[in-house]
């Protein structure tokens, strides 16, 4: 069935923004809104894989968490170590005292995705698939709707348009707002700027406390930093859709990439994954028998990308060209995955934006000439967390970073060694495990 030709409120984007902004919408009372997305149902790929306790709050505010809290893993910790030894770990369970929702649920987004467009669809909403914006302008004949232009010729006549198209947006585009990195471009070390990640399972199958379920590890070396992410086997349905079935446990593994490297390839084949593996991965999980008593490797590379890690912004979050123009997640902003912050910044996003145009849609009911106030207020707001959420990712980055090579001749020590002290030592304490889980958990960044 075609879209209508006039909508209320049409979101651009079915990524998890997307579809928390249709959820959100739905649950306030909106339900003249359309939903499109240029992809084709199931072509999203694994990616992002960590819903913090804000957003899982956030989502069941509006009723959408139980999907993915039946379906995800609750994490209990995340472990810092070295190769050869672990530096620190620090376990959630401290935020029991400030949330009901004291972990991060660990899902592959495409499963997120899922989980959300269930619950949608449980609403009688349906994502039109495949439907790309290629154009907006300006109605001629209402200063406030924009006429929004797809590829297949249809066009929509929309009074809101909430952009979720990623961070290559094409909304952010024609609506003329910028996208930059807001300071301190270079507060980064080079050595974080490529990353590569991937879903693998090995042969036999790696065992130690680093490959159970429930935490997330890594593993800092002198010139790259290393995460690996148990799933276990309950998503393989999802992550081998277009792959070969395994009933093995697979593993997120992602990793800085050095610049004396060279460029990563497109999509890392399984020998780039195993050689990252091999030189900066942890003992239990590499094929070098001088690490690991029980050598592994690489059986099945099922999905696996490259990224740059940097940072950028919207010059705002919230304009007018004729409708009003609401930008959210990767199209509002972008950061380096350090915390795992940029998803559920998204979703977060889309629940309180969403819920702001619905606000609006029935103060204007009430006065067609109300002012733009209440999206003004909260587009700032979003705009003012985004920055503090860059700020904070681009300061783990800094302190993951760090070398372990002497800083001078006169100081026999390095900064990295340095680091890694510090956390050995005031990793025993309670209150410093407690507020390394509450800055992972988002409470203090809602």
């Amino acid at each position: 069935m075609s879209p209508p030709e006039n909508t209320t409120v049409l979101i651009v984007g079915a990524g998890p923004a997307g579809l928390t902004a249709a959820l959100s919408l739905a649950y306030h009372g909106c339900r003249d809104f359309v939903i499109a997305d240029a992809t084709v149902e199931g072509q999203n790929s694994s990616r992002a894989y960590s819903i913090n306790s804000a957003t899982v709050e956030a989502l069941a505010s509006i009723d959408a968490a139980d999907g993915l809290l039946s379906q995800a893993i609750k994490a209990k910790s995340i472990r810092i170590a070295s190769r050869g030894s672990q530096i620190f770990e620090a376990k959630f369970d401290p935020l029991k005292k400030y949330s009901a929702y004291p972990y991060p649920l660990v899902t592959p987004q495409n499963v997120t995705e899922v989980a959300l467009g269930q619950k949608l669809k449980s609403l009688g909403v349906k994502v039109q698939r495949p439907h790309r914006v290629v154009g907006m302008r300006q109605s001629e004949n209402d200063s406030r709707i924009t006429d929004v232009s797809f590829e297949d010729g249809q066009i929509i006549r929309a009074r809101y348009i909430i952009g979720a198209d990623g961070a290559r947006s094409l909304i952010r585009t024609i609506a003329g707002i910028g996208f930059c990195d807001p300071e301190s471009p270079n507060l980064v070390s080079d050595v974080f700027s490529r990353m590569v990640a991937a879903d693998v399972t090995f042969e036999p199958e790696p065992t130690g406390p680093l490959t159970l379920e429930g935490h997330l590890n890594g593993t800092v070396s002198s010139d790259s930093f290393f995460m690996l992410i148990p799933f276990g086997n309950r998503f393989n349905a999802e992550l081998t859709r277009d792959e070969k079935p395994t009933t093995k446990p697979v593993f997120r593994v992602s990793c800085a990439i050095p610049m004396k490297n060279g460029e990563p390839p497109h999509a890392p084949p399984k020998e780039y994954i195993q050689d990252m593996i091999d030189t900066y991965g942890p003992a239990c999980i590499t094929s070098d028998s001088s690490l690991n008593r029980t050598p592994v490797k690489i059986d099945q590379v099922i999905w696996s990308t490259r990224f740059r890690t940097h940072s950028a912004i919207a010059d705002r979050t919230f304009t007018r060209l004729g409708a009003a123009i609401i930008l959210v997640g990767d199209a509002a902003h972008v950061h380096s995955p350090a915390g795992g912050q940029g998803m559920n910044l998204a979703i977060r996003d889309a629940i309180f934006l969403a819920e702001a145009v619905t606000k609006h849609i029935q103060a204007s009911a009430e006065d067609p000439d109300v002012d733009d106030a209440i999206l003004q207020e909260i587009a700032e707001a979003r705009h003012a967390r985004a920055l503090e959420t860059i700020d904070f990712t681009k300061k783990l980055l800094k302190l993951a970073s760090l070398g372990y090579d002497p800083y001078a001749w006169w100081m026999p020590f390095s900064w990295a060694s340095i680091r890694d002290l510090t956390l050995r030592t005031l990793g025993r304490f309670d209150f410093v495990q407690s507020s390394v889980a509450w800055g992972m958990s988002g409470l203090g960044r809602r």
